[in-house]
């Protein structure tokens, strides 16, 4: 079994588990669905994870999640969890594995980018 964090409070979470759902029928894995929305909720969502002997888990892409990064991975670590993410911050703090950019990376490039459209500058 494998167990997905999400934070019921996103607009996307239905998507998320919607697709994680189906990949997981596909390849004949049963999944575990846990939500938190708070830092509490986390916690109470590892005790469950645990409870549930979950083999895995897949820390879905969310802002609060993100800003939550050190305490996931802390319990991961500390439940011996294997997780993965979303993004390279995540192992950056010490998780197992991320699957996508680094966000701060991503934002810096953006903005150099809009730095060059004309008219946006800040004049002095």
């Amino acid at each position: 079994m494998i167990a997905l964090l999400v934070n019921p409070n996103n607009a996307n979470t239905g998507r998320i588990i919607g697709d994680l759902q189906a990949a997981a029928h596909d390849k004949g894995v049963q999944l575990s669905i846990l939500s938190a929305g708070t830092e509490g909720e986390i916690d109470a969502a590892f005790a469950t994870l645990v409870q549930r002997e979950s083999g895995a888990l897949v820390v879905a892409a969310d802002p609060f999640l993100f800003s939550r990064r050190e305490q996931l991975v802390t319990l991961a670590a500390r439940h011996a969890v294997p997780a993965i993410y979303e993004f390279r911050e995540f192992a950056a703090a010490g998780g197992l594995i991320s699957y996508g950019p680094s966000i701060t990376d991503t934002y810096r490039k953006a903005g150099a980018y809009v730095g060059r459209i004309p008219g946006l500058r800040r004049k002095s």
